[in-house]
């Protein structure tokens, strides 16, 4: 399949079928492997959430975009590398600040790899990500825990 028809067809299948529910999982704190990633909008200046595979390790968020530089959020994170990211702490959910970047020059297979080693729920997340995506980007969110 075509990178423009695949991505034609899985956008509105994300972005009405699939995000919402997730979205609203992730702030009841019910969504396992998963975190929300909070941006600010390149053209509205509005609050964005994104739901995406959670890849914390230590004070380092990892995350693999399906679509590349296609992906709003990520265009959002070039604009404004700001973010927030909802992330679980024991029974409920923080949001923990941060600062992402992009990096074009990483595998992005490997590092779905590396990240999913030993996690269920993240190995299940490369599944579909591989399967939905079309062109992968890795972006590294550097995070800022509170005092």
């Amino acid at each position: 399949m075509r990178v423009e028809t695949k991505h034609t067809l899985v956008r509105p299948l994300q972005r009405y079928l699939i995000n919402p529910p997730v979205r609203l999982l992730l702030r009841l704190g019910a969504a396992p492997g998963y975190a929300l990633l909070e941006t600010r909008g390149r053209v509205t200046g509005q609050i964005c959430t994104t739901p995406v595979g959670e890849g914390r390790e230590g004070t380092v968020f990892w995350i693999v975009a399906e679509h590349g530089m296609h992906a709003g959020y990520v265009r959002n994170i070039r604009d404004c590398p700001d973010v927030r990211v909802r992330l679980r702490a024991g029974s409920r959910s923080v949001w923990v600040p941060g600062t992402a970047q992009l990096l074009p020059g990483d595998d992005p297979y490997a590092r779905q790899r590396t990240l999913a080693r030993g996690h269920p729920l993240r190995a299940l997340n490369t599944v579909v990500v591989r399967a939905m995506g079309t062109e992968l980007l890795t972006v590294r969110i550097d995070l800022h825990p509170r005092s």
